[in-house]
């Protein structure tokens, strides 16, 4: 069984082809059983934003142009008339869009029009569609109309979001129905958060209703996507059981609906439950635990985000060329192979990898122009063609692999810089360190790293007393709480989200799971990990002609090891449910009483508590406010730790769940959101 991205991307490609399954053998001509790829059709995408968003954290240009893509453009955008060549339209289900299509079928622009929507076309839009098209008399130009069940991003393999469209006001089927076909936001209304939103005392019931039902849509995309009809286990009495509810009601209705055969009639959903069967689907509210939110992280993946500000896997960095420095932006996803090794790992790990790489890069290199005797591994016009032949051909072979292997190691020696810049300015190592052992800082401590100038970023400060008090909460004095609350206002950050913390602590008594200390031993000391790239970068960076800025500078200080283990609130109540016999007993208490829905059961039966305890091999976790890569992260290591667990190994063809292989796990958010956005939320809802 593949990743959430494989289904994705192979969802895509089935779009990209006018809806055909790949073909698998050319003409039937081939009697290898190879599969032979055929010509493609040559053909023009046309994409809202929501679209290009959806396809960007996915396919490349090239992936596009593998399928025959020659051309793709915006919707709304002037556009030139292909009368030969077939459009496919991938956009989301929005009038505006709708009536933009019709308008291009009238004008005759494509030979033929493919129209694809990112979720399911309302029937009130659907007939307006129609009516448009019939009046033009331009049926004849629409050769299909599909709901792709898309809208939603896939960041990494096993990481998604909802669609940006999600999260910001559109009309529902209801308000077309009722002749509301054009809802303008109110100004600023979009950039608001799902977290926000569900969070506003302004709220009302109905605001709180559209928001889950949006949310309980991109979620039964995500799981028609994957083919997999879950158990869903989800806490009462917040917007997680509200969306657990609206998404059972929308799975029990497919199923009904499509008379024996549907998107989950493969294995895992006609199959038992647990770990050889059905996955498990848990839904958690955000205000379970905000410390992954705006704590400081030490892996690659989570540095990027916050540091660089990372965004739909886009990075962009300043780096030095022609004696200045100037900015580049770069892609990191799963076709990085330096980027898929290495996202979750400690910083230092990183470090030490390129070094490694890096030293197996010139290895290569040198033995190629060794035996074909070329004076740079980039001038092919050197090569003496009297050399060997097979030494020519290997050359030749390899040089395309090794230009791209060094173009992606100068990108991440790119980001490291970057990275190293801030991690001085901002103290973020000193950062990470305290909240590793956030419940054992002391008041001078604390007070200390407010006080401590050389931390540029006085943002960086709250985050740290934040996750302070969300982990210690009740014990602080007040005496203290009020000095801890002067040194900060002293520092000249917003005192918001502080404010809406413990207001937040006054009306919910935030459970002190959070608090627990982490376990298993701390990590080492990497001797290595900064060391050895001094002398690299500081090359890289004198070739670039930038002077003075060597690696030695920017590490100095900078404190030099692994993390230590330990697990969120999250990632203990996803063990407690996936794998009761090894979770704590506070864990075991806390999910007990979690609501369970069958969307497969009778529809007489009622949600109820669990059922019994009992295993899973798989799992997709849903978070209903915002996630985090560190919170990613870490539900990664507890996968990872669990094979280990069970005796390792295993093959990539194993059931999850069974000895040796340890679970699968999908970490899924309403948004994925950096700290600092976080921060911002937090301090619009004291405002």
């Amino acid at each position: 069984m593949g990743t959430l991205r494989d289904a994705q991307v192979a969802a895509l490609t089935s779009l990209l082809n006018l809806n055909q399954p790949p073909t698998q053998l050319a003409n039937g001509s081939s009697t290898t059983g190879v599969a032979v790829a055929p010509i493609p059709t040559w053909k023009v995408l046309i994409m809202d934003k929501t679209a290009q968003d959806v396809i960007a954290t996915s396919l490349r240009v090239q992936d596009l142009r593998d399928q025959g893509v020659t051309l793709h453009m915006q919707l709304h955008s002037d556009r030139p008339s292909l009368p030969d060549v077939p459009a496919i339209y991938f956009v989301a289900p929005t009038q505006p869009n709708i009536r933009r299509i019709a308008q291009d079928l009238q004008k005759s622009l494509y030979a033929s029009t493919y129209v694809n929507f990112t979720s399911a076309l309302s029937r009130p839009l659907l007939e307006e569609f129609a009516e448009l098209v019939a009046k033009d008399g331009t049926e004849d130009g629409v050769e299909q109309v599909y709901d792709q069940h898309l809208d939603f991003l896939v960041l990494s393999p096993s990481l998604f979001s909802l669609s940006p469209s999600l999260s910001t006001p559109t009309f529902s089927s209801s308000s077309v129905a009722a002749g509301v076909t054009d809802v303008t936001p109110t100004p600023g209304s979009s950039e608001r958060s799902t977290y926000e939103r569900l969070n506003d005392p302004r709220a009302t019931e109905s605001d709180i209703e559209e928001v889950t039902d949006r949310v309980a849509r991109g979620l039964f995309s995500v799981l028609v996507t994957m083919g997999q009809l879950p158990l869903i286990r989800a806490p009462r009495g917040n917007a997680a059981e509200m969306v657990a509810r609206k998404l059972d009601a929308r799975l029990r209705d497919h199923v009904a609906s499509s008379r024996g055969s549907n998107v989950f009639s493969g294995s895992s959903a006609t199959g038992g439950d647990g770990a050889f069967g059905r996955p498990l689907l848990v839904l958690l509210d955000r205000n379970i635990d905000l410390v992954p939110m705006v704590s400081h992280s030490w892996t690659y993946q989570a540095l990027v985000n916050d540091v660089l500000g990372m965004k739909l896997n886009r990075v962009a960095v300043e780096t030095p060329e022609a004696g200045r420095l100037q900015k580049k932006s770069y892609d990191l996803d799963s076709k990085d192979f330096f980027w898929a090794k290495n996202a979750a790992h400690p910083f230092p790990n990183v470090a030490e990898e390129i070094d490694l790489e890096l030293n197996k890069y010139k290895t290569d290199a040198n033995e190629i122009t060794r035996s074909t005797g070329v004076g740079d591994i980039s001038d092919l016009s050197q090569i003496d063609m009297s050399s060997n032949a097979a030494n020519l051909r290997a050359a030749i072979t390899a040089l395309p692999e090794l230009t791209a292997r060094k173009h992606t190691l100068d990108t991440h020696m790119n980001i490291a810089t970057a990275l190293l810049q801030g991690i001085k300015s901002r103290g973020l190592d000193t950062l990470f360190q305290m909240e590793e052992s956030i419940t054992k800082q002391t008041k001078a401590q604390l007070l200390e790293a407010i006080r401590n100038t050389q931390m540029e970023n006085p943002e960086d400060k709250l985050r740290l007393m934040l996750c302070f008090y969300f982990s210690v909460g009740d014990a602080i004095p007040k005496d203290d709480l009020a000095e801890y609350e002067r040194a900060l206002k002293e520092t000249g950050v917003d005192m918001g989200p502080w404010e809406y913390a413990k207001k937040l602590r006054d009306i919910h008594r935030m459970s002190n799971l959070g608090a627990a200390a982490p376990v298993s031993t701390p990590g080492g000391e990497l001797l290595k990990g900064f060391s050895s790239l001094s002398n690299r970068f500081t090359d890289k960076l004198r070739d670039g002609g930038i002077g003075g800025v060597g690696l030695e500078n920017l590490i100095s200080g900078v404190k030099n090891f692994l993390p230590a283990r330990k697990d969120f609130t999250i990632t203990r109540l996803v063990e407690a449910l996936m794998d009761p016999a090894s979770a704590s007993t506070q864990a075991l208490q806390d999910t007990d009483d979690y609501l369970l829905f069958d969307p497969r059961a009778a529809r007489t039966a009622r949600p109820a508590a669990g059922r019994g305890r009992q295993t899973f091999g798989e799992a997709i976790v849903f978070v209903v406010g915002g996630g985090s890569y560190v919170e990613f992260t870490n539900l990664g290591e507890y996968a990872a730790r669990s094979a280990t667990s069970t005796g390792g190994g295993g093959t990539g063809t194993s059931t999850p769940g069974a000895p040796g292989v340890g679970r699968r796990i999908t970490y899924g958010a309403t948004e994925i959101v950096r700290p600092a956005e976080f921060m911002q939320s937090l301090a619009a809802l004291t405002k």
